[in-house]
């Protein structure tokens, strides 16, 4: 059986990426640019893997997909204020508006931000 082990995701600007990514706790190891690869370990033990278009078109014939993003990453906060603290900074670091933090039928604080390559963010507490 096969474990997950890494989630990737494609970026037209490395750096910008990792800024923004980082505003969720994620620390990205060394980037190189020139490379087009950088990644962080969730304390989970999850590889996130940022990889520019670039690097990716080396080796394959990878077009960006139309119409939005194909991935969701979901990252649980400490409590419903920080979902909405997280949306806005996240927003005012060049995220865009997808679904603005609201109390979930489900029981959760919950919104949804998307970088700037279009891929949905979800920020999530329990008690909304």
């Amino acid at each position: 059986m096969a474990e997950l082990d890494a989630i990737g995701i494609i970026v037209s600007d490395l750096r910008r990426a990792v800024d923004f990514y980082g505003l969720l706790g994620l620390e990205f190891s060394e980037v190189d640019p020139g490379d087009g690869h950088a990644e962080a370990t969730t304390p989970s033990g999850i590889r996130i893997m940022l990889d520019s278009e670039e690097s990716v078109r080396s080796f394959s014939d990878w077009e960006a997909p139309p119409g939005g993003h194909r991935v969701a990453l979901a990252f649980l906060c400490e409590s419903p204020a920080a979902v909405d603290a997280l949306y806005e900074e996240m927003i005012e670091a060049g995220g865009q508006k997808q679904l603005e933090p609201l109390d979930a039928p489900w029981g959760q604080r919950y919104a949804t931000v998307l970088d700037a390559d279009g891929n949905a963010v979800d920020l999530f507490a329990p008690g909304g």
